[in-house]
């Protein structure tokens, strides 16, 4: 009995010492620990939150609430003290940090509802934000929860907002705001998908979705150097069936330069969740765990890997993969950890956004022939990266924030009965309007698909849960209102897992039509700015529009307060998704080239197929998608508007588009012209050149705005040196140079500076052309004035070039089976012909300087080019 006691005092004396070892790991510089509402210092394991009394000195709020509870029902066991007091904040607060060391931080925030007085915390919504970044919108705390969030500071203060939304109020239990150590997160990982480098961490806002302990119980706070808390994993897991819970603490080593007890506590190396392969006889299975994320999110993963469990080195290798991406083939974690086992080790990773709510990670046998089927993993943490906006809320939703001010209230008041009042008013109006147009238009409604009137206006109410009215679609006979219940039937009922997108306007499924036509189907979001009006444009516009160069409607449905759009299925998704952060294979120069001469075969038919141009607006690489043979097609007019009438030059317009890629002209002056698309254009055209976003705030300064930071490389004649690794040494230089000369020219600061799409199709077919090595110019010409040259002529009709006469004789029907290559290769060779017979001197006010190209100018090609297939 003695023996047992003295071994029991051991024990504990060793779990002493461990603690004391673990928790001296890191001491923070800033350390700031606040129970909001408690008149006294609280005590939670080996740190001490200051009371609200002392946290108010950094707190600056219109109002004191302090709320306190006796429920003794709090399901939080370590930290329970934290969650008997709240502060309470009816109007938007901030509590100011003074920041000693820039860096990560930890900014834990503690939630737990109860009643106080006439304040139910349940019912509180608000959101909670710092300058640089939204951690919570529309945030409403249903039951006790800590969200931690780490952020990069690098001022000398930190400012957390909480900001009430209208008629109610904000509430805060506990908050945190540690320093964390500058090697926990490094500046980069690996991509998902396609493995290559990712940077820019270090300025990322992340949100901890899951942190998990594998094979192993929860791990405290009080266990963890940084003060984080590990969940067990069975919730986690799709089959707990050939799965089995390794344990061996003691083994667990640090490498030098490696992982470390910052990294990951020894409770969490020291245990792991293992394949059980003699539970499966066929070993054909993979050990999975699944966890909720939010769509249209990045997310960083780290893996921890330590062999707990081999008994000697070489025995485990196995296959590691994120949704369906192999990330560590026949990963051998005993020649990484340099032949020593149970060694913590561990992998970064970061998705692309998320298309569905959920993201998996599997273990599965490896490939190797003579190899055991097994597979471990010890931890895993997943954590959500701030989008482009800084945000890290699903939906970007902007606060209310109260005034207290008694006047403004009562303004509002009299400004919402007014308003109130008005809208009865039209809502009768409306209402009569509609009941008399559906009365005119019961004879025209039939049950099955209905063609839209090619001659005239087709009445219909189109609506959502916010807005309905009635609108008027002027469509051709190709589209046709589809039922909702085809709709469903062709989306598996809008199965999440069939969702190939996600916009501004709301997600995009997959779908198969009765007759086995696949579609794709756009879905409009309620809550989106993007409603009625882009709804309709996209209904007027893609109806009247047919081109080979411009994705076709198929239909649409406003049934049930629905704004639904269906396409034609384009196989291949979008031209961004093939230029990064997707894993696709790599497009080659020449598909990059045809893509883009696709794409303004498309754009050049808007602007000059009828009478009045059609100006997209909203060209960009996402709205470029690809079919099966990857040809490019323009997609999405919600934001397309006619150009202007013959004897204007603009149409003024509130400004709309997508950051990055946003004509800086039409910014400043709000006039609209089809220059803008070409302005647009050419950011693409680099963005295809570098595959690289156009806008990433997680690079250096210089290089986050692709537009300047490629046109600062054009213009020192280095292009060469930015362009995508998987293009360098497979770029003919002439090709490369035309091809940047045109991108700088769409990018000219002033409209009438640039070319018009025409131009710029000729000058990339030239550049496609010049690829091929078909055209054997002068090596030594210079081509950088070839769009210069030609705008000034542009719909000049008068000097059109005499080898283009066989075009002219051919039936515009006939030119339909035409490749644009061919036609041009015959008018290229024309002109060469009689370039090297001595053909006639050319008009010095046409050829400029001696060097330029001698090819002839687009605007005789411009009244057949928008016929051409």
């Amino acid at each position: 009995m003695m023996g047992y006691k003295k071994f029991e005092f051991f024990i504990w004396v060793w779990s002493i010492l461990s603690l004391a070892y673990l928790c001296a790991g890191f001491t923070p510089v800033d350390n700031y620990l606040i129970d909001c509402g408690s008149q006294k210092n609280t005590t939670v394991g080996n740190r001490v939150f200051m009371s609200d009394k002392s946290g108010a000195k950094f707190l600056s709020t219109p109002q004191d609430v302090l709320a306190n509870t006796n429920l003794k029902s709090i399901t939080s066991d370590d930290d329970s003290s934290l969650y008997q007091t709240a502060r309470i904040f009816t109007e938007a607060s901030k509590y100011t940090f003074s920041i000693s060391q820039h860096g990560r931080h930890w900014i834990r925030l503690y939630f737990f509802p109860f009643q106080y007085q006439n304040y139910n915390m349940s019912s509180a919504k608000f959101g909670v934000s710092t300058e640089d970044h939204v951690l919570l919108g529309e945030f409403s705390a249903q039951s006790t929860s800590v969200k931690e969030f780490s952020v990069n500071v690098t001022s000398d203060s930190l400012v957390i907002t909480l900001s009430p939304f209208e008629n109610s109020f904000a509430f805060l239990n506990a908050m945190e705001v540690v320093s964390v150590p500058d090697a926990l997160i490094t500046d980069d990982a690996k991509t998902v998908e396609s493995m290559q480098n990712y940077q820019g961490l270090w300025y990322q806002a992340l949100e901890t979705v899951a942190r998990v302990n594998m094979g192993g119980p929860t791990v405290s706070f009080e266990n963890d150097t940084l003060w984080r808390t590990w969940v067990p994993d069975q919730s986690f897991l799709l089959t707990k069936n050939g799965v089995k819970n390794v344990s061996n603490i003691q083994a667990v080593k640090y490498p030098d330069g490696g992982a470390t007890p910052d990294i990951a506590s020894r409770m969490v190396y020291g245990t792991a969740t293992a394949m059980d392969a003699s539970s499966n006889p066929s070993n054909n299975f993979n050990v999975t765990w699944e966890f909720n994320v939010d769509p249209g999110f990045s997310y960083f993963l780290r893996l921890h890997f330590c062999d707990i469990e081999s008994k000697a080195l070489n025995q485990l290798y196995f296959n590691v993969y994120v949704e369906s991406s192999n990330v560590a083939p026949n990963l051998d974690l005993s020649t990484i950890s340099a032949n020593v086992l149970a060694t913590a080790y561990y992998l970064d990773f970061v998705t692309r956004p998320a298309v569905r709510n959920k993201l998996r990670v599997s273990l599965g046998r490896s490939t190797l022939d003579s190899v055991d089927p097994n597979a471990i993993l010890n931890g895993l943490e997943i954590m959500k990266l701030n989008n482009s906006r800084g945000s890290l809320i699903v939906a970007d939703s902007v606060p209310s924030r109260s005034d207290s001010s008694s006047k403004n209230k009562v303004g509002a008041i009299v400004g919402v009965s007014i308003g109130a009042f008005v809208v009865m008013v039209l809502a009768v109006l409306v209402f009569i309007m509609c009941r008399r147009r559906k009365q005119q238009a019961l004879q025209g409604h039939s049950k099955t698909w209905i063609p839209l009137s090619i001659n005239g206006g087709n009445s219909h109410t189109m609506g959502s849960k916010y807005s309905s009215r009635t609108t008027t679609s002027i469509a051709s006979n190709h589209g046709y209102r589809i039922p909702f219940a085809v709709v469903q039937e062709a989306t598996n009922s809008f199965d999440e897992n069939w969702v190939i997108g996600i916009g501004g306007f709301g997600k995009v499924y997959r779908g198969v039509l009765s007759d086995g036509t696949k579609v794709a189907v756009k879905r409009g979001n309620p809550k989106s700015q993007q409603g009625l009006a882009e709804f309709q444009t996209e209904i007027e516009m893609l109806s009247q529009f047919r081109h080979r160069h411009l994705v076709s409607l198929i239909g649409y449905c406003d049934e049930k307060n629905e704004m639904i759009l269906v396409y034609e299925y384009m196989e291949n998704g979008t031209l961004k998704s093939h230029l990064y952060g997707c894993g696709l294979q790599s497009l080659s120069w020449k598909e990059r080239l045809e893509i883009c001469i696709g794409s303004a075969r498309g754009l050049h038919y808007l602007h000059t197929g009828y009478a009045k141009a059609v100006i997209h607006r909203d060209v960009k690489s996402a709205n470029i998608l690809l079919d099966e043979n990857l040809m490019a097609k323009v997609a999405d007019f919600g934001l397309s508007k006619a150009g202007p009438e013959i004897d204007q030059t603009h149409v003024s317009t509130a400004v709309k588009g997508s950051f990055g890629y946003l004509d800086p002209e039409y910014f400043r002056r709000q006039q609209l012209t089809e220059k803008s698309d070409v302005y647009s254009f050419g950011v693409v055209l680099f963005e295809v050149l570098c595959a690289r976003p156009v806008i990433d705030p997680t690079l250096p300064r210089e290089m986050v705005n692709l537009a300047e930071w490629a046109m600062k490389w054009q213009t020192k004649g280095q292009l060469e040196q930015i362009i995508d690794p998987n293009l360098v040494g497979k770029i003919r230089p002439d090709s490369l140079r035309k091809f940047g000369e045109t991108a700088e020219k769409c990018l000219a600061d002033f409209g009438v500076d640039r070319p018009s799409m025409g131009d710029v199709l000729w000058n990339l077919e030239y550049a496609l052309q010049l690829q091929e090595a078909v055209i054997h110019g002068d090596p030594e010409e210079n081509s950088s004035n070839v769009i210069g040259e030609l705008s000034p002529q542009v719909n000049n009709f008068t000097n059109v070039n005499t080898s283009l006469s066989a075009v002219e004789m051919t039936n515009l029907d006939d030119l339909s089976g035409v490749s644009m290559s061919r036609v041009f290769s015959q008018l290229v060779k024309s002109e060469v012909a009689e370039l090297r017979v001595g053909g006639p001197a050319q008009d010095p006010n046409l050829s400029g300087s001696a060097g330029r190209d001698p090819w002839p100018p687009v605007h005789a090609l411009g009244w057949a080019r928008a016929w051409v297939a």
